[in-house]
């Protein structure tokens, strides 16, 4: 009696063709979805700024400045995950400043 332990050659190129068609449907799935968690984080940072325009609002009595807001620890961040600068307007409106720098 032969006792045989291990893969042979063919057994072992058969799993790596599998994992590697695996990866191969796998991999653009993932890329597809990483935008899209960028793309909610962005609507998260808006929301959490928003609502700390709010609080400040409420204790000082007008409305802060993007800057303000980060020197006094209302928030961490005044820009997205993807490094979209925010901006909030005349009515403390907080939103994505979507201009060019180099369109001026």
């Amino acid at each position: 009696m032969k006792n045989e332990n291990g893969f042979t050659l063919i057994e072992m190129m058969i799993v790596l063709l599998i994992i590697s068609i695996l990866m191969l449907i796998a991999l653009p799935s993932m890329t597809k979805n990483n935008k899209v968690v960028k793309s909610l984080g962005c609507e998260a940072t808006i929301d959490l700024v928003q609502g700390q325009v709010g609080a400040y609002e409420a204790e000082n009595g007008d409305l802060p400045t993007l800057e303000e807001l980060k020197e006094q620890g209302y928030v961490d961040t005044i820009v997205c995950p993807d490094k979209s600068p925010l901006t909030i307007d005349s009515e403390g409106n907080v939103s994505v400043n979507n201009e060019d720098p180099s369109a001026e």
